[in-house]
């Protein structure tokens, strides 16, 4: 099992990476209440990342987009149309939030999205473009575009 915590040099690495998918499988963007993992890897193919798609069950413009890697460790999470977040310190963060990996606190702290890197965080699909890019994911998977997106 790979280690937890990471320190901040080792994830802003990982974060930094690009990333590229690992096939030409077409995912069909999540409908309500729906999740899906898509497998991605580092150009080097040494570290291995997923990239996750949430959506709500009963609000349309709920979810989380998030990207991991080991498995286990979330590296960048945005997430959208739900509750504020309250970080370690007591401060009160309201959505959309990002939360980005912090050394001893792994993704337990949120800031506001930026700006100039989010232009409209209600359409779905350009969200998850730039969350794409973001997380430097220089070769995209096959997401195909549903209805509600």
């Amino acid at each position: 099992m790979s280690d937890i915590n990471l320190s901040q040099s080792e994830a802003d690495a990982l974060i930094a990476m690009d990333k590229v998918k690992v096939d030409s499988q077409i995912w069909d963007y999540p409908v309500f209440g729906e999740q899906i993992s898509i497998p991605l890897v580092s150009k080097n193919k040494r570290e291995n990342f997923i990239l996750d798609i949430s959506r709500g069950r009963i609000d349309l413009l709920k979810g989380t987009y998030q990207n991991r890697a080991r498995q286990i460790i979330v590296l960048i999470r945005l997430d959208f149309g739900g509750q504020p977040h309250r970080n370690p310190d007591g401060e009160e963060i309201s959505s959309p939030h990002l939360h980005i990996y912090r050394e001893g606190y792994g993704d337990k702290w949120a800031m506001p999205i930026p700006a100039n890197q989010f232009s409209n965080i209600s359409d779905l699909w350009q969200t998850l473009q730039e969350f794409m890019g973001y997380c430097n994911i220089t070769d995209i998977p096959n997401i195909k575009r549903g209805l509600w997106t």
